[in-house]
């Protein structure tokens, strides 16, 4: 129900998202945008599905990438999820995550080159320390007593395997298929920096103008999605595991010499390399703060404040779709098809995509994040109303949504709003490298210009910006006791 604790909250974030949109650049820009989203989805219903020998090969790499990775952060996951508990480790895992997988990928790039070893380090270093939080929160939920009924003298571990993870095995195995999905949505978008994934030949074939060949893509890659159920048996999964790095391919051998000029030359900011003192690491801090952090910072928040705000909007707008309260089985089914779509769309890509089609601006980054975004909440909250028993007399249409269901979800809503905040926050940095203004392009900017100090420095403030968020959105929903949280 609505309190005034969760409405004056909610009304603060409106107002803050209006008053960014005074300061934001939200234009259309191209020529003419309608003739070229009309050209885009016709390409999309005429697909070219034989358009390039390499296609599949690519789709075939977009699995492999987001298996090895996804298979290899799980596990370093899970084995710091048994030290979590302690400070260093919560703060090593919050850092590595707060990390977007096309930051790191940008890091391995310049030592390791385009070699597999990139991609899935990409994915597998944030993803472990996502899986590092989540299991250890599976694990603290688990039920103690049946560890109280084992015989004395039992081991630890004895214990911990009997016990605990028979107790949570449902819930992490749910886990690890959902942060599966989320892998393949990396990997396609790691083609955008150059690897062999399915979002390389996206780029190439939009730039090229070739909307049927790119419409073919993103179909591929939705079907790839909504058929995980029937290719990914639990059976199977060790063969996709043992089998993926060999469809990675090779990638040009790695420099090792590369490797350590990196870390400990390239990185050194320049002022202590050329032996300057305090003084001029002082003013390159400073001309690096005045003239590309804080301007990053500026528009990173502004830009994560308008499509948080969006995506609310979307999600309460969009779960009517999906709810047994309205319409029927013919608009159900159609409104599935269309959150599945959305929020399987990379917000990257998507964001990519508008960009081509109306031109620079934030307006592309805004809709691609709130669109993503409020098809995830949305999908959540549209299964919690099927849940909900209404009595045989309630009211009909907008007053059922007004009055019946949004009251009633409304807290829930924004638990999950809050639980997307901070990765809205990771998606609209990295958004940067399509030529927004976010710290993404002063980071891509000094990586272009060989100013690999800065670009380590930039995504360190963008890392720490990010624990600040997901700090304060924990901070809010603990404030107005918002316990109900996604379970992906």
């Amino acid at each position: 129900m609505f309190s005034y604790p969760t409405v004056r909250t909610s009304l603060i974030f409106l107002a803050i998202a209006v008053a960014g949109l005074l300061a934001a650049d939200i234009a259309i820009t191209a020529s003419n945008p309608w003739r070229d989203l009309g050209n885009f989805f016709l390409g999309v219903v005429t697909p070219n599905f034989f358009s390039s020998e390499g296609l599949m090969t690519a789709l075939l790499r977009t699995v492999a990438f987001a298996f090895v990775g996804v298979a290899l952060g799980s596990v370093a996951g899970f084995m710091l999820s048994l030290v979590y508990r302690f400070l260093p480790v919560r703060i090593f895992c919050a850092f590595i995550r707060a990390i977007h997988e096309l930051f790191w990928a940008l890091i391995f790039l310049q030592f390791f080159g385009f070699h597999p070893l990139t991609g899935v380090l990409a994915i597998a270093i944030p993803y472990s320390g996502i899986f590092a939080k989540v299991y250890s929160e599976i694990l603290e939920e688990a039920d103690p007593e049946p560890g109280r009924l084992l015989p004395p003298g039992t081991g630890v571990i004895a214990a911990f395997l009997y016990t605990r993870i028979p107790d949570c095995w449902v819930q992490l195995r749910t886990y690890t298929a959902y942060r599966l999905e989320c892998g393949l949505r990396s990997s396609a978008i790691l083609g955008f920096v150059g690897l062999p994934t399915l979002g390389f030949y996206l780029e190439s074939a939009f730039s090229q103008g070739l909307y049927s060949d790119a419409g073919a893509m993103l179909i591929l890659f939705y079907v790839l999605i909504a058929t995980m159920p029937l290719w990914v048996k639990p059976k199977l999964l060790p063969i996709y595991i043992l089998g993926a790095p060999f469809f990675l391919g090779d990638g040009l051998p790695i420099v090792w010499g590369n490797v350590e000029r990196f870390f400990t030359q390239d990185i050194i900011p320049s002022p202590i390399r050329q032996g300057e003192g305090l003084a001029g690491l002082t003013s390159w801090f400073g001309d690096l703060m005045v003239h590309q952090a804080l301007p990053g910072i500026w528009n990173t928040v502004i830009l994560t404040q308008i499509a948080l705000v969006g995506t609310g909007i979307l999600a309460l707008l969009l779960f009517p779709l999906i709810s047994n309260h309205f319409g029927g089985p013919i608009r159900r089914t159609s409104g599935h098809v269309f959150l599945v779509i959305a929020r399987s769309t990379p917000e990257y890509i998507l964001a990519y995509i508008l960009l081509q089609l109306w031109g620079p601006s934030m307006l592309p980054a805004v809709v691609a994040l709130a669109l993503h975004n409020g098809g995830i909440i949305g999908h959540l909250i549209g299964r919690q109303t099927n849940n909900i028993k209404l009595r045989g007399d309630a009211v009909k249409g907008f007053s059922r949504y007004s009055w019946e269901l949004v009251p009633r979800v409304y807290r829930s809503f924004l638990a999950f709003l809050f639980y997307r905040w901070e990765i809205i926050m990771r998606e609209t940095a990295i958004l940067g490298i399509l030529g927004i203004y976010t710290l993404g392009f002063y980071v891509d900017s000094a990586i272009q210009n060989i100013q690999f100090d800065r670009a380590m420095m930039l995504i360190l403030i963008t890392a720490l910006l990010n624990i600040g968020v997901d700090a304060l959105g924990r901070y809010i929903r603990r404030k107005l006791a918002l316990q109900t949280m996604p379970t992906c």
